[in-house]
């Protein structure tokens, strides 16, 4: 969150820089108001963190007027630690002054590079992390507090980003709407902070070598190898179920592995504990090749997976059509793939790569929060989920309430 003039002497900016530290950082005339940045890095990005930035510069004691918070838990060890003189107006919050969520303030530059759910600001009260969320007496672990109750001030505004054709909407009863800007309704994720999805691994990313966008469950593979990526989330025991869709390329993999890549020449279903669809219809299971063994397959189909690991079976699909006369609703034809159990890391990851050094793929997945629009709309029998085609009796997406379901 940024705001400030038009130019790079006057602005605030509370943001992860580019040493992966959370940071605030303020300056009027070019002069520094603020200098303020944690001394431990952020670097997990598949989980959710609950920030809180109170900010009172009428304080008397000067680390009280910054108090940051991250998953209920007060920072008190900062890299930087220059706060601001008493009474410091500071340019959030500030009258007449550009409010940007997302981006700097001054410049459309220093893009945010994640997921945000309920962004608020509270104007004229200096508030602890416990009015927005508490910790789950069973778990230890913080989670979200229904938004009701506050005050939210002239200035504040309470974004949800429930309102897909205006996720810019104040929902705090002040009408302080935000312009959306390169964003739409297909931006508007089901990945929450209480109900998290998996997406696929950037951090699993030494031989694959790609790119990724759509916070992480698009990637582009790289031409000078042809190794896999996988999700974040493994499974070793359950039914699940997962789509992709082929973007672009020429030669492409798509399945699950249970063991991680260790070269650049190693495609899915090459290796021990893995199993792939190519699109030009052979099947690859533990690095035995199987030739016409279901349909081909071009960029723009929809692919995908059921995987029984209670029967150690998996499915495929083409576009809703399961392949090799296959039914996972019943079990019958499914592939048997290698236990769980006895795999290298004792779980199956779902990913994708080339079949080939010099070809490359773009692959967009949906665990259950689709990063390309769905036609139709299915969930799974829990109801979590936005899929193109029927999810198989008995199968779940891919989240953290499912898992914490099955592993029960």
């Amino acid at each position: 969150m940024a705001s400030g003039g038009s130019a790079s002497t006057d602005f605030d900016m509370f943001y992860f820089d580019a040493s992966e530290r959370l940071s605030y950082y303020s300056k009027t005339s070019n002069s520094e108001n603020l200098d303020l940045a944690t001394t431990r890095v952020f670097r997990d990005v598949s989980a959710w963190y609950h920030i809180v930035l109170s900010v009172d510069t009428t304080q008397g004691t000067a680390s009280n007027r910054i108090k940051l918070y991250v998953n209920g838990v007060q920072e008190t060890s900062f890299a930087t630690g220059t706060y601001p003189s008493v009474n410091t107006n500071l340019f959030l919050n500030k009258a007449s002054q550009s409010q940007r969520i997302g981006r700097q303030a001054y410049s459309a530059i220093d893009f945010f590079d994640g997921y945000m759910a309920e962004t608020v600001l509270i104007d004229g009260s200096q508030l602890a992390p416990t009015s927005f969320g508490e910790e789950n007496s069973q778990t230890g672990i913080w989670v979200p507090k229904v938004v009701t109750g506050l005050t939210f001030g002239t200035n504040g505004f309470y974004l949800p980003f429930t309102n897909a054709s205006a996720l810019g909407e104040d929902f705090s009863g002040n009408d302080n709407d935000f312009t959306v800007n390169n964003l739409t309704s297909i931006d508007q994720s089901t990945d929450t902070c209480s109900t998290n999805f998996a997406t696929l691994n950037p951090l699993d990313n030494y031989y694959f070598g790609g790119t990724f966008s759509n916070g992480n469950i698009t990637a582009l593979s790289n031409s000078s190898g042809y190794s896999f990526c996988t999700s974040t989330m493994g499974v070793s025991s359950g039914k699940w179920y997962v789509e992709a869709k082929w973007d672009s390329g020429t030669n492409l993999l798509f399945g699950v592995t249970g063991q991680l890549a260790t070269s650049n020449t190693q495609g899915m279903g090459n290796v021990a504990g893995s199993i792939a669809y190519g699109s030009g219809g052979a099947r690859r299971l533990n690095g035995a090749y199987t030739a016409s063994w279901g349909d081909t397959y071009s960029t723009g189909d929809i692919l995908s997976i059921a995987l029984d690991l209670d029967n150690n079976k998996a499915y495929f699909a083409k576009n809703g059509t399961y392949q090799n006369s296959s039914n996972p609703s019943t079990g019958s034809n499914g592939e048997t793939i290698t236990s769980a159990s006895d795999t290298v890391i004792g779980s199956y990851f779902f990913g994708f790569s080339d079949n080939s050094s010099s070809a490359t793929s773009t692959v967009s997945f949906n665990f259950g929060s689709p990063p390309f629009a769905i036609s139709s709309g299915n969930t799974d029998g829990n109801g979590f989920g936005n899929f193109e085609y029927a999810v198989p009796s008995g199968y779940l997406s891919l989240n953290t309430k499912n898992l914490a379901a099955v592993l029960a």
